[in-house]
């Protein structure tokens, strides 16, 4: 039996929604998603998988008609789907009287059920979140029925506000496969049967590395699972990047150099930057410019100005310099201490230019 499996789409999100490029974010999530049902057409996989949050909040008619359609194009192929935290169940939920394509199962109550779909010898379990969150570990005495049925349980969560469960425990349950769904980086669970495929495409600054889905393989015969492979589809990424600087760096040389690693590593990525090492007290680095044209989320510079305080003291030291610092400077001194350090002799010296 083959199938897909994927999590944490979040349709109807605007990742980084006070940037230019957010449009093409919410844009990347809905094309992905729409990626991955032509990829489970074209890997003719039994089941598609889909282990909560698949919409980033209350999904409206008009969602739920889009993501209907795609699932219609794949008649043949059995969709699972589980609500997860952000798109629970809700009185009001559009999704209760929403008529899926024939292939759909949606599990809407919120306690554990199962359908089988005789045609493959697989029987799927799983239930949908009705509160914002479930602290208590409802899988402790969970086990898979003792039947000749493929069995797969769909969940979402991981934490401790979120279904919390015991690894150990949960895959000595029994389960031919358990898909996951709630933690956004991907994770194969080594020595389980157990899997995160981590949220298709990465929805802030944090999510790191590749995103995408899992394709997978159970046998027939062993009800065991032969194969489980990470596929990244993303069409971005989010990269964090260390830029070294020395005092001899100056602004236009570091903005070329940032602009290069860009070039180099692909514009379709978002970038995260950390500016290190010390630099001229003189210079204050803006990049401002730079990020109005290219996707750089943040800049966090690091860098210290580089003082000969033995210097400094030398030349003042009966004055405000000179106390400042003998007062705070000293060996080991932690970050804060020597931000302060630096900070207040900058103060400091450049009060001494405005007098002079």
């Amino acid at each position: 039996m083959k199938f897909i499996h994927i999590a944490d789409v979040h349709w109807g999100m605007n990742p980084d929604s006070d940037k230019p490029w957010s449009w093409e974010r919410a844009q990347a999530i809905r094309d992905t998603f729409a990626a991955v049902v032509k990829e489970a057409r074209e890997r003719d996989v039994d089941c598609l998988f889909i282990s909560g949050d698949l919409f980033h909040r209350q999904p409206l008619a008009k969602d739920l008609k889009e993501v209907n359609y795609l699932f219609s194009t794949i008649p043949a192929i059995h969709v699972c789907i589980i609500a997860g935290n952000h798109d629970r169940i809700r009185k009001s939920s559009a999704v209760l009287s929403f008529s899926w394509a024939p292939n759909v199962t949606f599990f809407m109550e919120d306690t554990m059920k199962s359908v089988y779909f005789e045609d493959i010898n697989t029987e799927v379990f799983g239930f949908s979140y009705h509160t914002p969150e479930i602290t208590e570990n409802r899988l402790l005495d969970l086990t898979a029925p003792e039947n000749n049925h493929i069995n797969v349980l769909l969940l979402h969560g991981g934490d401790a506000k979120h279904l919390p469960f015991d690894k150990n425990n949960l895959a000595a349950s029994g389960f031919s496969y358990i898909a996951l769904g709630h933690i956004h980086k991907p994770e194969i669970i080594g020595g389980t049967q157990m899997a995160y495929p981590g949220s298709l495409e990465p929805l802030d600054k944090t999510e790191s590395g590749p995103h995408g889905m899992l394709f997978g393989e159970i046998n027939f015969s062993s009800r065991k699972l032969t194969s489980l492979e990470f596929v990244p589809m993303a069409q971005a990424q989010y990269i964090s990047l260390v830029i070294d600087v020395t005092p001899e760096t100056s602004n236009t040389e570091l903005s070329q150099r940032i602009g290069r690693e860009i070039q180099r590593r692909g514009l379709e990525h978002i970038y995260r930057f950390r500016i290190r090492g010390m630099r001229d007290p003189e210079i204050i680095f803006d990049l401002q410019s730079l990020e109005t044209r290219l996707k750089i989320i943040e800049v966090i510079d690091e860098t210290e100005p580089q003082y000969d305080f033995s210097a400094l003291f030398a030349e003042h030291p009966s004055d405000m310099i000179g106390f400042y610092i003998q007062a705070l400077q000293k060996e080991d001194m932690s970050p804060v201490e020597k931000k302060a350090l630096h900070y207040g002799i900058n103060a400091l010296l450049h009060t001494m230019d405005e007098r002079s």
